[in-house]
């Protein structure tokens, strides 16, 4: 069954509930002996590499290829390090020197950095010192792997005890800014690419969310995939109902109660909808709108 979220249960919570996870986080004020966490199948090769997560030695010939992973060791470093990136994606992993968890999602964080050249990612050790210690009871960070998210300087979403398959989404769906997926920021966007594509047959497909959506961040990953698959046939779009009175005016109009909401529209009409965060039932529904059969 697919999952779905009213839009007034997000807009009166600000972030959206932990995943429910085989095994608890670590503590970072007290050695961890939690079992062995097991996480979901992903595509990203792992390499040899040095980080404070790391316990074996790489020779001193060898670069470091954790490099786009800044360590951050006081809450000036860390300040300064969300100012800079003003409005790019910062994804920050607090995490601790005891934590068999940590470390096993590290390396997950470092592929990431490699291939994501638009987001900064910054790891924050919580029990390296009283500096950071302090950094972790201002953002109210207790257990770790803990991940947070920033954009220009607010924080955005935020998740423990994740595995890559989630971390993954997250990054694609807070920083994408260069797929397939066009990002609409006002109604008026909303109505020029309609406009664009109202005489050429093309459906076009829009992503309506919010900025703290579970199921939107889960499904989107599914939305890029076909938004580069069905290129020359079907236009994505996603826009957040939250991000502006502009954005929320416009997904009244059209009636949207729950995220995600799929609008489809056709030479400027709107011909369906889909609620919900279902892979297989979304792709069935842009195939029938697309006049493919499915049975």
């Amino acid at each position: 069954m697919a999952t779905i979220s009213t839009i007034s249960t997000f807009l009166s919570k600000p972030l959206s509930p932990l995943p429910s996870i085989s095994t608890k986080p670590d503590i970072i004020t007290s050695t961890s002996s939690s079992s062995s966490i097991s996480f979901p199948s992903v595509r990203l090769p792992l390499r040899r590499f040095t980080s404070p997560l790391h316990a074996a030695a790489v020779p001193s010939t060898t670069k470091s290829s954790d490099e786009r992973v800044k360590q951050v060791h006081s809450l000036e470093e860390f300040d300064t390090a969300l100012r800079t990136a003003k409005s790019k994606l910062v994804v920050v992993e607090f995490a601790a020197s005891h934590s068999r968890h940590s470390r096993q999602i590290y390396p997950f964080m470092v592929e990431l950095s490699r291939t994501c050249a638009d987001v900064d990612f910054l790891l924050v050790m919580g029990d390296e010192s009283d500096s950071t210690r302090e950094l972790c009871r201002r953002e109210k960070i207790d257990k770790v792997p803990h991940f947070t998210f920033y954009k220009a300087m607010e924080k955005v979403h935020e998740e423990e005890g994740i595995g890559p398959d989630e971390l993954v989404g997250d990054v694609l769906y807070y920083g994408d800014n260069h797929s397939a997926v066009v990002q609409l920021h006002s109604r008026e966007e909303v109505e020029k690419l309609i406009r664009e594509h109202g005489s050429d047959g093309k459906l076009v497909v829009l992503d309506v969310g919010l900025k703290h959506c579970g199921p939107c961040v889960k499904v989107y990953p599914t939305v890029v995939k076909l938004s580069r698959s069905m290129a020359g046939t079907v236009v994505f779009a996603r826009m957040n109902g939250d991000e502006n009175d502009s954005c929320m005016e416009y997904l009244k109009d059209m009636g949207v109660v729950e995220v995600p909401t799929f609008l489809f529209l056709r030479d400027g009409e709107l011909c369906g909808r889909y609620v919900g965060s279902g892979k297989g039932e979304l792709i069935g529904e842009i195939l029938r709108y697309q006049g493919v059969r499915v049975t």
